[in-house]
């Protein structure tokens, strides 16, 4: 059976926000992703999405290229996205920088720059993830980490505090059922026998492994079983550096 990518970004339903849970993850200790970002971003059908993402740069949060609305505002500094605290910084997004071979039908080259409006201040709650080196290599059987405020479960939203979940990097094969992978440029992300798994409003956030962001969530399946397909970014760390010094 051939499986069509499911982008993991998250409608909220009349501005109320259904992001819940990675699946199978814990919650996060409060603040201590502090380079998670939470997007709330408007389609070009008028509709509110929320997103992942994370913050390279006090004015530049990277994120998937599925991401991209009419208008983005970022959330910084929050654990509970309900719960507003003193160590939130919003910041809106003035310029979205898709990567040009960007296939929204294949979902290839799934990796977008966000360009604040002003500088974020670093603080306890808010700072920069580091990117890797460029050709970093991480071999199958790594276990790695992601992050999001993504749904515990297909049907239901779970709670709307950050969550994380360990998952193991796979062989390239194990990926082999999602008809458009490529299996030189995207990470395979979890063990089929587990019910751990990014899943939708997880788009965007980061995959950590040895502290070091590796990838990006970008899509999985239907049922929220594992793997799911993340993008590989030190594919893509000229492209980076080229926006990020440009701009």
């Amino acid at each position: 059976m051939h499986h069509l990518p499911l982008p993991l970004l998250l409608f909220l339903l009349c501005s109320r926000a259904e992001a819940g849970d990675i699946i199978g993850g814990t919650e996060s200790k409060p603040h201590s992703r502090p380079y998670m970002a939470h997007l709330e971003l408007v389609t070009p059908q008028d509709m509110l999405v929320a997103c992942g993402g994370f913050l390279i740069r006090r004015d530049f949060v990277l994120t998937a290229a599925h991401c991209a609305g009419k208008s983005i505002m970022v959330i910084l500094g929050a654990h509970n996205i309900k719960k507003k605290e003193d160590t939130w910084q919003k910041l809106e997004v003035i310029k979205q920088f898709p990567h040009p071979k960007y296939n929204d039908s294949i979902v290839r080259h799934d990796i977008m720059l966000l360009k604040l409006k002003g500088k974020a201040n670093l603080t306890l709650a808010v700072g920069t993830l580091p990117l890797p080196p460029q050709f970093n290599f991480i071999p199958p059987g790594r276990m790695c980490q992601v992050a999001g405020w993504g749904r515990t479960n297909v049907q239901e939203p779970g709670s709307n505090t950050l969550q994380e979940v360990k998952l193991r990097l796979m062989e390239p094969q194990t990926c082999r059922h999602f008809t458009t992978f490529d299996h030189n440029l995207p990470l395979c992300m979890g063990n089929p026998q587990k019910t751990k798994s990014a899943f939708k409003g997880d788009s965007g956030g980061p995959l950590l492994c040895a502290g070091v962001a590796q990838g990006i969530v970008s899509y999985g399946q239907s049922d929220a079983k594992p793997p799911a397909i993340f993008t590989r970014i030190s594919h893509y760390w000229l492209w980076i550096k080229k926006g990020l010094k440009e701009n």
